[in-house]
């Protein structure tokens, strides 16, 4: 392995100096001696990489959208050196072959690492328990779980998975989505523009009701909850409640659900179509709030490929979902620290130290120090482009932000002291 010397980063306490990583590790840069790569960060920031709870990866199943390698190659260009991978793939991350599989290709083709979410029912029916200890067991060592894509609709199915992991400190990670109140129609925020367009609604209510259910299950089985996408005003209120109360919650915000809104929808471009749906100006307010604040505990980017053909629909038919990975640290940027509402280190906490706390991802979101893992990334905060989806390093286009001028801040990815990206 290359040793790298990387002089004039500048850390998120204002404190610039030299780094040296050597065999993965940051090293004393005194002993930065013989044949070494060399990276000139003088004007530039250092961050630990950033941790994704949250990423869709496709394979196994949906090659022709994303792949392991193509995924993760979006991630080190966005700044991450771990991702989450859902489990709603086919077949389904249910049993620990399945979860062992996929952590291993990403250990033989990933641009950074790969942690397996496993399913919490089996083929993601919400019908019976999914192979959790065993998985849990696994060389994989799964600790979150959820079945993204569906909402976990049975009060006694959801509870029970609570019980089970909290046995192992796991963590159920839930898409909450009322399956009577919002179904598989479901695809607009329901409101005047909803029926405007002729569009299936999906209330907040739909998100909110799920969510005060769940805090008061996790609180019932003593375990752990997190929140996916969360997306609505009355879901905020909801998990401050339960935080104040002592409940184990924790929450994740999207960048598209901090930056758009439903009347992008008016045009019926499938690129925006989303689950849950954008919202109105009322609930980013209240989204951008609560990540300022900690009632959000994180940013996770959703990242959800799709080919060109799944979106070449109309827009009630078209798969939900957006690319996420490459451009979520310049929507941060753009929406939270440049409008002062976040400072550098609250930032590196919700990307990074947080994400990889609640994932129990060890190695990663740890200060950049000697004697760490040398998963790290090198931006420059003041830099900006117009975003072109067709510039992308994952396999597919569906770009919410093409054509966007927003912070473009990645210089440089390290994972394990391997450079992954570099402009």
């Amino acid at each position: 392995m290359t040793s790298i010397l990387i002089t004039g980063a500048r850390k998120v306490d204002g404190i610039a100096g030299d780094l040296f990583i050597r065999d993965g590790v940051f090293t004393d840069p005194a002993q930065a001696i013989g044949t070494l790569e060399r990276i000139d960060a003088d004007g530039l920031m250092v961050l630990p990489g950033l941790v994704d709870l949250h990423t869709h990866l496709r394979q196994p199943g949906r090659e022709d959208a994303e792949t392991i390698a193509t995924g993760t190659l979006a991630a080190a260009r966005g700044g991450f050196t771990c991702v989450h991978a859902m489990a709603n793939t086919d077949p389904v991350t249910d049993t620990a072959e399945a979860a062992e599989w996929i952590a291993q290709v990403g250990i033989e083709e990933g641009h950074a690492q790969v942690v397996p979410v496993g399913a919490v029912s089996k083929g993601l029916k919400g019908e019976e328990l999914a192979e959790l200890g065993m998985m849990a067991r696994s060389l994989a060592k799964v600790r979150v779980f959820s079945d993204d894509g569906k909402c976990v609709a049975d009060s006694m199915l959801m509870r029970r998975a609570l019980s089970y992991v909290s046995s192992f400190d796991g963590v159920i990670a839930q898409h909450s989505q009322d399956p009577r109140l919002a179904g598989p129609t479901a695809c607009c925020h329901e409101s005047e523009l909803s029926g405007r367009l002729g569009l299936p609604g999906w209330p907040a209510q739909a998100e909110s009701v799920i969510v005060a259910r769940d805090v008061q299950l996790a609180e019932l089985a003593n375990s752990r909850l997190h929140v996916c996408h969360v997306s609505t005003a009355e879901s905020v209120d909801v998990i401050r409640w339960a935080k104040a109360r002592g409940i184990q919650v924790t929450a994740e915000a999207t960048p598209h659900h901090l930056l758009l809104d439903t009347n992008l929808v008016a045009g019926y471009d499938t690129t925006f179509k989303v689950n849950p749906p954008l919202r109105t100006t009322e609930h980013l307010e209240a989204i951008r709030d609560a990540l300022a604040d900690g009632t959000i505990d994180a940013v996770a980017t959703d990242h959800a490929p799709h080919a060109p053909q799944d979106k070449d629909h109309p827009f009630d038919v078209a798969l939900p979902g957006m690319l996420g990975l490459e451009y979520a640290l310049g929507v941060v940027i753009e929406v939270m620290v440049n409008t002062g509402r976040m400072d550098w280190p609250t930032l590196t906490k919700r990307m990074s130290h947080t994400p990889a706390q609640i994932g129990q991802v060890h190695g990663q979101g740890r200060p950049i120090t000697i004697g760490e893992p040398a998963n790290l990334v090198l931006i420059d905060p003041a830099a900006r482009t117009t975003i072109d989806k067709n510039t992308s390093k994952s396999r597919s286009r569906n770009n919410p932000y093409h054509g966007l001028d927003l912070p473009d801040p990645v210089v440089a990815t390290i994972w394990a002291g391997r450079v992954t990206y570099r402009r």
